[in-house]
């Protein structure tokens, strides 16, 4: 998989994978809103995008660790819809 800049920083490789596969988006009204679509297939394909990725000393991510920012990202977001739009 080629190179991009999110690569050597986990977090925000996380968060581009959940966003790209479509696991999460962010509240169209809301853009600090992070939600959690719930979609298991979504997740997994995000953990592969993650664990194939080469960070640019050629290493890759260990899979505890991407596990571990994964379900922190997945923790924090809400559960299918913006609770702020709720109200």
């Amino acid at each position: 998989m080629p190179m991009n800049n999110d690569a050597d920083d986990l977090t925000a490789a996380v968060r581009h994978a959940l966003e790209t596969t479509r696991a999460t988006a962010a509240c169209p009204f809301h853009w600090d809103v992070i939600i959690r679509v719930g979609d298991d297939a979504a997740e997994s394909h995000a953990f592969e995008r993650v664990r194939k990725m080469i960070r640019s000393d050629g290493t890759t991510w260990a899979s505890e660790a991407i596990r571990a920012e994964i379900g922190r990202q997945l923790g924090e977001a809400a559960d299918g819809q913006c609770p702020r739009c709720e109200k």
